[in-house]
């Protein structure tokens, strides 16, 4: 019988309909498991993810397979965007047997949840020296059977071998000069000085380690910092991994060039990309990344927004091809000649080809490209014709099969989001922008928070999913939560903030050595207890919570979250000179505290000009506060009047305050 008809995650319903008897993570499955003395096939991955339909397809919905896992194993499929804890532990697993990992990730358990066997993509018969499905599903059969002892050996050593794994927790302290220029070094040593990025194929947009750069270069004058950061956002942003008529990035680029992507997009990426092309435009006055800021804001807004107010968490990189009917990657996006011909007519298809970049051999497949806005030597097409170009294009798409939508709201991406929508909204007079933040906020509270203000990792058509928040979601939520507080001026965001950060503090940190953990000391118990401080696609819980742990501080004084914040930085210190590509928000966070970092209180109109000036300032990590005088909304607020019945500004750094001003023009020159 296959249990996935009644949960919350999409793609745990994609496989509802699977012949195979599927449980969702349940203890009731391990005892079913135990009870039937069989081996558990763990199968994770996420609904925009290419492969894991690939492998469904040909495996899960084969009625022969499926009967084959129904017989020799108690099935589990867990959504590792609801269950980030458990994918994160059976990874780290299958990294340390096999070398890499991914998704579809395949793992085999006994009934005490033990790994003994791994993999991840398996095709359905034996291809490029992978075996089928079958015969890995007949080999642990086998070994199982036959020699159990040795199953369980392996088994037991796995285990061990992780719980004795010691994360390097460094001194405890916060990085310095020093520490911060040799991550710079490194960065500069791995940086793509052709093509923008760091590294090689495939390449994934660098947003984490671009705020670094920014806030780098604004706290030390750095022209190299800020020159790898702009010229990696012009490349992404003309190449093929941003979508040139719709806004928004894809998950990563296939190639170096950034011109083929893996096109599934999602809410993290957006959300980062957005914020880090609103600070470069706020750093340079660049027009591109003004452009790709709101176009990315606006993206967010109309493709993932839910009915509830949340943003979804992805768009699949699939979707039916118009012409054959099949379900393939990219069949919404890309363009062939002819195409571009059918839409616009002879004159304009030729504009575009020559615009976007599209060829008649193509650069994706079947002679369809991958719509990039290359550099062209010679005259600029007239911005009139190329605008109504595009429209056309997007209009035409828009008759097209649409990618599926992940409705899943993911409580730290939504976070995520709600930072930038405040910010962009804010910078650029979108009022709208900072309406829709709000409206993902409110459901955040009135939804995933409980009374005690524990969140809820996920939801779906405005049910809380069962699963308990991450450190991700405590962190990058209050990170919202503060962004919020400094552009809208209401005191509630911060004060919910606290509430999640004292479960951080709370739940999350080692109290000997200041670490962090992914999971709540009351969480449910797996075979170990998951710690990674570096990024991934997103910024890792550890980090995010220094960053969110030192604004708050600096918006209230609380000590013990700076304590916190700076003893969390220690991983930093040790980590950033090494791998920086790799602890690039940590970088960023570690920015914010050897700056101070600044407080702005402005009394007066909120998004007011000094206001809108205080949030333009470019001091790494900032925190600001605005609103009438004499208000108790926010603590820097506290006993700071107006000068001369104007609105006036405070700044204070390190326990110092200069005096206050009302020019627009000598804030902007105290903040930057």
């Amino acid at each position: 019988m296959n249990r996935l008809a009644g949960v919350t995650s999409p793609y745990l319903l994609q496989h509802a309909d699977n012949p195979v008897d599927w449980w969702p993570w349940t203890p009731e499955a391990f005892e079913e498991a135990r009870r039937r003395d069989v081996p558990v096939l763990l199968s994770v991955g996420y609904s925009a993810c290419h492969w894991c339909h690939v492998m469904a397809h040909e495996s899960f919905e084969d009625a022969s397979t499926a009967a084959l896992m129904n017989e020799k194993f108690v099935n589990i499929k867990v959504d590792r965007e609801e269950r980030p804890d458990v994918d994160a532990v059976y990874m780290e697993a299958v990294q340390a047997a096999t070398g890499q990992g991914g998704w579809p990730m395949t793992v085999f358990l006994t009934a005490d949840a033990e790994p003994f066997y791994f993999g991840t993509y398996f095709p359905p018969e034996p291809r490029h020296g992978m075996p089928s499905f079958p015969q890995v599903l007949d080999g642990v059969h086998r070994a199982w059977t036959d020699r159990r002892g040795e199953v369980a050996e392996v088994a037991g050593k796995i285990v061990r071998d992780l719980g004795e794994r010691q994360l390097t927790h460094g001194s405890g302290e916060k990085p310095g000069e020093d520490e911060l220029a040799q991550a710079l070094l490194g960065l500069t040593r791995d940086y793509d000085a052709t093509h923008g990025g760091f590294g090689g194929a495939p390449k994934f947009p660098p947003s984490m380690a671009v705020e670094f750069l920014l806030r780098h270069y604004a706290r030390t004058g750095a022209e190299g910092a800020l020159q790898m950061a702009a010229d990696t956002c012009e490349r992404m942003a003309r190449g093929g991994i941003y979508d040139q008529l719709g806004g928004g990035f894809a998950r990563y680029s296939v190639d170096r060039e950034w011109v083929v992507p893996h096109f599934e997009k999602m809410l993290y990426d957006n959300a980062l990309l957005c914020r880090a092309y609103a600070h470069l435009w706020r750093a340079t006055g660049s027009e591109l990344a003004r452009r790709v800021a709101l176009e990315t804001a606006d993206f967010m807004v109309r493709e993932l927004r839910t009915n509830e107010g949340g943003f979804a968490s992805a768009l699949d990189a699939d979707s039916e091809d118009p012409v054959t009917g099949a379900h393939v990657e990219g069949a919404y996006y890309v363009w062939t000649p002819g195409q571009l011909r059918e839409v616009l007519g002879e004159a304009d298809a030729e504009l575009a080809m020559s615009c976007f970049g599209v060829t008649e051999e193509g650069t994706f497949e079947e002679g369809a490209s991958v719509l990039q806005l290359p550099v062209v030597e010679g005259p600029v097409a007239d911005a009139s014709r190329l605008a109504s170009v595009r429209e056309r294009l997007l209009a035409a798409r828009a008759e097209r099969p649409a990618p599926g939508r992940d409705d899943k709201v993911v409580a730290a991406w939504n976070g995520l989001a709600i930072a930038a929508l405040a910010e962009v909204g804010a910078y650029f007079d979108r009022p709208d922008l900072i309406a829709a933040a709000v409206g993902a906020g409110d459901l955040l509270v009135r939804l995933h928070m409980d009374p005690r203000a524990r969140i809820a990792r996920t939801s779906k058509d405005g049910q809380a999913g069962a699963n308990a928040g991450v450190l991700e979601d405590y962190a990058d939520v209050a990170e919202g939560f503060l962004a919020l507080a400094a552009v809208t001026g209401e005191g509630v965001w911060l004060e919910f903030a606290g509430f999640l950060l004292d479960h951080v503090l709370a739940q999350f940190v080692d109290a000997e050595s200041g670490a962090l953990y992914d999971t709540a000391a009351d969480a449910e118990r797996l075979i170990r207890r998951p710690q990674d401080p570096t990024d991934n696609a997103a910024p890792s819980g550890w980090t995010a919570a220094a960053g969110a742990l030192l604004s708050y501080a600096a918006h209230t004084g609380a000590e013990p979250h700076r304590t916190a914040a700076e003893r969390a930085l220690g991983i930093v210190k040790a980590l950033g000179p090494r791998v920086p590509r790799f602890i690039g928000h940590g970088l960023a966070v570690a920015e914010a505290a050897l700056d101070g970092p600044r407080e702005v209180a402005v009394v007066g109109e909120v998004l007011g000009d000094l206001h809108r000036t205080a949030l333009l300032g470019t001091a790494p990590g900032a925190v600001v506060a605005a609103g009438p005088e004499g208000s108790t909304e926010l603590p820097l607020l506290a006993d700071r009047p107006l000068v001369d019945g104007r609105p006036a500004a405070y700044v204070c750094r390190g326990f110092v305050c200069t005096a206050p001003t009302t020019d627009p023009a000598e804030l902007a020159g105290l903040l930057s």
